[in-house]
């Protein structure tokens, strides 16, 4: 991964999670000083310090603050499931909010908040959605990252950037790790959704932007897409998969609306148990959109940031990463 400016004393949230871990280890062998923020329960930082709090303790997140006076901020954490919306604003708009007003206390030189394309919803046919298009989520998790988005832009004498990833995958990821599993066990399905476009950008690449972005005086109060900038389809994607499959793996094209019946099926165990399940009909809306494909032009323009790893490589990493740590 390429070297990045961001020095002195650093605070992360999200850092046992797949982005942030990554972001965690990044910022540390750049000689950083990283604090983790965890929340209650969560086993201690692998590397690095970490903090146990409760984002909902106003109190305790400004005498955190106060404390570390960090010189940058990246607000990795966040919820990508729930049963209600109110979980999703608890889980993505609370702390964002709560984290802006105290950070605007020390003023850090920069606080980046990861959020997500979902905050913008699908594209319009083959069309690249850029960053001067308006926010029109369409479920529950992309509202929630629009809302945290103005959380933070409504807290005055804060330096923030907003990053806004596509799909990204890569060593560690459990969402995409399914289509490896799948090929594995000799089966590359599709539901309905073999033509259906998207964007992605490879896990390194993507924390490498987020970096770039901290330091970079254009992107300062500025939100922008990150992408590898090769719009792809999940046929492609998936075939490439396929390829990195050391066995024969049969294609299986199935009616979409076995994904209304799971996500139906997803939310009725959530009733019963009342565990949110990653399927349910939030995510049948998205997976049901044409086109989630972004233009990672601002971010080349304003900060530098090209991706490095193209979707071949990518994959293959992926998939040695998962046989050698015996996932596959």
């Amino acid at each position: 991964m390429s070297e990045t400016n961001v020095e002195g004393k650093v605070l992360i949230t999200g850092a046992s999670g797949f982005i942030g871990s990554r972001l965690r280890d990044a910022l540390l062998d750049g000689g950083a000083d990283v604090l983790a923020v965890r929340r209650p329960g969560s086993p201690p930082a692998e590397r690095g310090r970490s903090v146990e709090l409760s984002y909902d303790d106003e109190a305790a997140v400004e005498a955190m603050m106060d404390e570390e006076r960090p010189d940058y901020v990246f607000h990795v954490a966040g919820v990508t499931k729930g049963v209600t919306y109110e979980d999703f604003r608890r889980g993505n708009v609370m702390p964002t909010r709560n984290l802006a007003r105290a950070a605007a206390r020390v003023a850090p030189k920069r606080f980046v908040l990861v959020s997500s394309l979902a905050a913008y919803g699908p594209a319009k046919g083959a069309a690249l959605l850029e960053e001067s298009h308006p926010r029109r989520p369409i479920e529950h998790y992309g509202r929630s990252k629009l809302e945290a988005e103005e959380a933070l832009e409504s807290v005055e004498g804060l330096r923030t950037t907003i990053v806004r990833p596509s799909g990204v995958y890569g060593p560690g990821d459990v969402d995409y790790f399914q289509l490896f599993l799948s090929a594995q066990r000799g089966f590359n399905v599709y539901f309905g959704n073999e033509a259906r476009r998207f964007s992605a950008i490879y896990v390194d690449d993507c924390v490498r932007a987020i970096l770039m972005s901290a330091t970079s005086e254009e992107s300062l109060g500025r939100g922008y897409f990150l992408t590898d900038d090769l719009p792809t389809t999940w046929g492609e994607f998936q075939q490439r998969v396929v390829r990195h499959t050391p066995r024969r793996v049969r294609t299986l094209r199935l009616p979409e609306a076995l994904v209304t019946l799971a996500a139906h099926g997803g939310e009725l165990l959530t009733r019963l148990d009342g565990k949110p399940r990653l399927l349910n009909r939030q995510k049948a809306i998205m997976s049901a959109q044409e086109s989630w494909t972004c233009s990672g032009a601002a971010a080349r323009r304003d900060f530098g940031f090209e991706a490095e790893v193209d979707q071949e490589q990518g994959v293959e990493r992926s998939a040695a990463w998962y046989r050698e740590h015996g996932w596959l």
